[in-house]
């Protein structure tokens, strides 16, 4: 009987093992995702002792899908996003064809707007307007007849340029001296002090407030110093200024220029005017 059971034991365990084998899923060591467990048996024919085992794990995933696929996504934008920066900054960069400017030349200069109306007193007493000077070249002057240095040289300066571009040049041009001291340089007092000089000066006078104004349109400073009693001093800027037919303010010299660099650099701007 014995040997039956063993026999029958024997061929089970044979059955067991084939059918194993056939579903493929033989193990020639255990994996090695394992932990071990300590465990206890119930009470048996061997006592209460505990038995190490393995628990194995082979189903648990190793690492998911999401671990690699966020992360690369995130590179993805970033990587996308330099180069949409990159691609608009040199977008920025890109110089385009400067249209044609249909501002006139004039206006491209950016001069700042010299001269303006007046009204004044010739040394005769009439007025004098802007208007009196229109459709001829002009030089003037501002100064007063007291001035103790500059002045006397400046309009001996605009005497003999007047000379140059006549007899020189055959130009004609009207030299202009406006005071700025029109409580002392009466009409009658500018008559004598210019004739002393060239009676072709035309001189112009008139009320404070008149003459301020048209200082203020030349931008020409001046300002009462060293007063004592009736007797002061004018400062002033000393420059003069050329006047085209139109009274626009083609160019200003400053006291650097003798009387002929001054004739010289006259008849450069009418030449430039004529053509």
């Amino acid at each position: 009987m014995l040997k039956f059971r063993r026999a029958g034991h024997s061929l089970l365990f044979g059955l067991r093992q084939a059918a194993f084998a056939s579903s493929g899923n033989t193990r020639s060591q255990p994996s090695r995702r394992f932990q071990y467990q300590c465990f206890s048996s119930k009470k048996s024919s061997y006592g209460d002792r505990k038995v190490w085992g393995p628990i194995y794990e082979d189903n648990v995933p190793s690492s998911t899908w999401r671990n690699f696929a966020i992360p690369g996504a995130l590179l993805v934008l970033a990587g996308a996003g330099a180069a949409l920066i990159h691609y608009n900054d040199e977008r920025r960069v890109i110089t385009k064809e400067p249209k044609e400017s249909t501002v006139p030349e004039r206006v491209n200069n950016n001069r700042p707007a010299i001269g303006g109306p007046f009204k004044l007193l010739d040394t005769e007493g009439n007025e004098v307007t802007e208007a009196s000077l229109t459709g001829k070249w002009s030089i003037l002057y501002f100064g007063y007849t007291s001035c103790p240095d500059v002045g006397p040289k400046e309009v001996e300066k605009l005497s003999d340029v007047t000379t140059i571009l006549e007899s020189k040049y055959n130009l004609k041009i009207t030299p202009v001296y406006v005071t700025l001291d029109p409580q002392r340089d009466s009409p009658a007092q500018l008559k004598a002090y210019l004739e002393e000089f060239d009676s072709r000066i035309l001189g112009l006078t008139g009320s404070f407030a008149a003459v301020r104004q048209m200082a203020q349109e030349y931008r020409v400073f001046f300002k009462k110093v060293e007063e004592v009693g009736q007797d002061y001093l004018v400062e002033c800027s000393h420059h003069m200024y050329l006047l085209d037919p139109n009274l626009e303010t083609v160019r200003i010299f400053g006291l650097e220029y003798n009387h002929l660099e001054l004739a010289d650099a006259i008849v450069a701007e009418l030449r430039k005017a004529q053509k």
